[in-house]
Order: structure tokens, then C-alpha cells, then sequence
């Protein structure tokens, strides 16, 4: 009889226990949004992506697509490169002004030519 007391006791103190201790956060978004908010890659990624709208928003930035690259920044840079054109109808790339006619055909100036590409 004592052996089931002490079990029974110990029951009742680990329901209150887990009762009052351990509470659940109310809303498990808002607890994922703030750990999200606080991370250091989530302040990593704001700065590249103020980088890049800045990038994007003026044509004369230059953007270098070297040969050690990988196939996402490739992409990323590319996509910046195509969006200026459209937007701007030049983009500097790799050192290269490169400009799009009304046509949607892309040159360049080489002394003083248009090089269509």
C-alpha cells in the first residue's frame, strides 16, 4: 500500500510539474518568426539582398561573372544582368557595356561600331 502512495505521489507532483514548468509557447509561428528574425544568417541574407537591389537599380555597377562561380550565383547574376537590360536597355557585364535596341537585339560598342551579339 505505501509502494502505491509513493507512485501515486509522484504521479500527481510530475502532472504539476509538467503543468506549470513546461508551457507550450501559444503560437508556434510567431515563435518561428522570431527565431527566424534573430538568426545570423537571416541578417547574412537582408545585406546580399540590399547588395542586390542595388546592383539591380543602377546599370552602370559592374557585374563580374568569373570562372570560379557557382551555377547559383551564375544564375543570380545573369538574371540581374537580363532584368537591367530590360528595364534600363543597358547593363554593364564583366567590364562591358552591353546595350538591347528596340528590336530586343543586344550589342556593344567596339570603336565606336555596333557588335551584335
Amino acid at each position: 500500500m505505501n509502494i502505491f502512495l509513493v507512485f501515486v505521489i509522484l504521479g500527481v507532483i510530475f502532472i504539476i510539474y509538467k503543468k506549470i514548468i513546461y508551457k507550450k509557447p501559444k503560437n508556434l509561428k510567431l515563435v518561428k518568426f522570431k527565431k527566424k528574425l534573430q538568426s545570423t544568417q537571416t541578417n547574412i541574407d537582408r545585406i546580399f539582398l540590399r547588395e542586390e537591389e542595388k546592383t539591380f537599380s543602377n546599370p552602370n555597377i559592374n557585374i563580374y561573372i568569373g570562372v570560379y562561380d557557382n551555377e547559383d550565383n551564375i544564375k543570380r547574376k545573369s538574371n540581374i544582368h537580363r532584368a537591367r537590360l530590360s528595364k534600363f536597355k543597358k547593363s554593364k557585364l564583366n567590364g562591358e557595356m552591353i546595350f538591347q535596341d528596340e528590336e530586343q537585339r543586344i550589342y556593344k560598342f567596339n570603336n565606336g561600331q555596333k557588335v551584335y551579339l
